[in-house]
């Protein structure tokens, strides 16, 4: 299932990108359509860290560092497309789910072993729009 779940994500963002490329035209340069691209997989990526981060919290009693792997696995994935782009909103997206990374992780090291990962799921959803959208 978990494979399934997977597919359908990666369908979801090589549709997204395809629409990203249609909506540029045939007018864009090749630079602009390779940073959508990149975008809409490193968006990707981050939903995967994001999936891993909610199982990682769910067991973070029994292992702590699998939460903080799926935190620094996000937080790469952030550094990938904030090197890569001057578009505000795009910009904007990356801080808020930094930010939601940084109060999780300050949780799991203030002893909260159920910290609150709804507004990393909220920001990653904002940033995959965003690199969804023109």
């Amino acid at each position: 299932m978990a494979a399934r779940h997977h597919r359908r994500r990666t369908t979801t963002a090589a549709f997204a990108a395809v629409a990203v490329l249609a909506a540029m035209g045939a007018s864009a340069g090749c630079d602009a359509v390779g940073k959508a691209i990149d975008c809409v997989q490193t968006a990707d990526a981050i939903a995967d860290s994001v999936t891993d981060l909610q199982q990682a919290v769910e067991s973070a009693a029994n292992d702590p560092s699998q939460a903080d792997a799926s935190l620094d696995s996000i937080e790469s994935n952030l550094d990938k497309i904030g090197d890569k782009t001057d578009d505000v909103d795009l910009n904007k997206a990356v801080d808020h789910v930094r930010e939601a990374v940084g109060n999780v992780r300050d949780a799991l090291k203030n002893g909260d072993t159920t910290p609150d990962v709804g507004p990393v799921t909220d920001a990653a959803g904002e940033l995959t729009k965003v690199c969804t959208s023109s």
